[in-house]
């Protein structure tokens, strides 16, 4: 099929896919009560955001990273989506100096979490048709195809479930601003194989191959990965089907493991483990989406979509900081060797944290997906 009529097919069917609500969806996510509505929330947590010094700015990282670039993206959704132009604008006017004196923030390393920090000038794109940001995030999502596998995928794919968000979203996001379907299909591709190695027959997902545990926050970042290149994903294209099928099995399970709290716990399947909100966020973020799109049942999943809701923001203190957040976790076999046991005792022993970068974005995104 010649290029421009294949693009011109693929912006329709993702239009209709980014339009259409299934007939009783959004009665799950109306009537809140005061101060749970996801523009209330969603504008204090992004002032929390945009109110906060870079990590590099502070001496901390020699580059921006990606739970700040996930918070910035998330931040930039809600400005757009409550119409919020002050606040869109201080969110751009933040990103400015990394086109100037601060360029050397933004990391050259061929890694998917340095890769990721596309999402970002591309979602500026988006919003202001402002060529330099387009430039900038699409060049670093062609970087990230520059050496591959012998199956086509990029050779900074290490099958870690967290590379099903970083390598998803920056491909996909380079898609909607570009409309060039090559990107679609990297990232379908990817999200396939991926799903095809470490799916388990549960519908989830151990951390790594050698770290068998479903570590909450891991399997987050393949859910939100999903969800985002299945809002773009044409019905047509040869590997959505495949995709939607991973999706709906893995929601069907954490739906089954989703506490009366409405939050997910810190190991999924371990149900006196404490509540973790990052991961919780970014199931909400998934399951909101599914519905909305008619991916899955409103009657089955609207109601449990609500209740992570209205339980995940009781973890917001007044300040907008989201409270007990897994700290950064390397793959147990990474940390502790390969005995079960061992393994097992450092996922449970993993440190909490309020504020923490990955679990403010996840709320952010669940209200972006509250209010599309």
């Amino acid at each position: 099929m010649h290029l421009k009529k294949r693009m011109a097919l693929i912006f329709a069917a993702t239009t209709i896919l980014a339009t259409v609500l299934p007939a009783g969806a959004q009665s799950y996510f109306t009537n809140w009560p005061a101060g749970t509505s996801p523009q209330e929330v969603g504008k204090r947590v992004a002032e929390n955001f945009v109110a906060r010094k870079l990590e590099a700015d502070e001496g901390k990282r020699k580059s921006v990273i990606y739970p700040e670039v996930c918070a910035w993206y998330g931040s930039l959704a809600v400005a757009q989506l409550t119409n919020d132009q002050d606040l869109r604008q201080r969110l751009i006017a933040k990103f400015e100096p990394l086109l100037a004196e601060h360029a050397g923030w933004i990391s050259p390393d061929a890694h998917v979490d340095m890769r990721v920090f596309g999402v970002v000038p591309l979602e500026i794109y988006l919003q202001t048709k402002e060529p330099k940001y387009l430039d900038l995030g699409r060049g670093l999502a062609d970087k990230q195809w520059d050496k591959t596998t012998s199956d086509g995928i990029t050779a900074e794919a290490r099958y870690w479930i967290d590379d099903m968000y970083m390598i998803t979203a920056v491909q996909v996001q380079a898609f909607r601003a570009s409309r060039d379907p090559k990107y679609l299909d990297r990232a379908a591709l990817t999200m396939a194989a991926y799903l095809d190695k470490l799916q388990q027959p549960n519908g989830l997902f151990f951390h790594a191959a050698d770290s068998p545990f479903y570590w909450g926050r891991g399997n987050g970042w393949v859910a939100a990965g999903m969800a985002e290149l299945l809002r773009s994903l044409p019905k047509n294209h040869p590997k959505r089907a495949r995709i939607l099928a991973g999706y709906r099995k893995m929601m069907a399970s954490l739906l089954k493991y989703q506490a009366a709290d409405g939050l997910w716990r810190q190991l999924i399947d371990h149900p006196d483990v404490w509540a973790e909100t990052s991961s919780t966020g970014m199931f909400t973020f998934a399951m909101v989406t599914g519905v909305k799109n008619g991916w899955l049942p409103g009657k089955t999943y609207g109601p449990a979509a609500r209740k992570a809701w209205l339980g995940l923001i009781k973890h917001i203190d007044a300040q907008a900081n989201v409270t007990d957040v897994c700290v950064g976790t390397n793959k147990a076999n990474a940390e502790v060797g390969s005995d079960r046991e061992t393994q097992l005792k450092y996922y449970l022993a993993r440190q909490w944290r309020t504020g923490d970068l990955h679990g403010q974005a996840p709320v952010l995104w669940s209200v972006s997906a509250l209010m599309r």
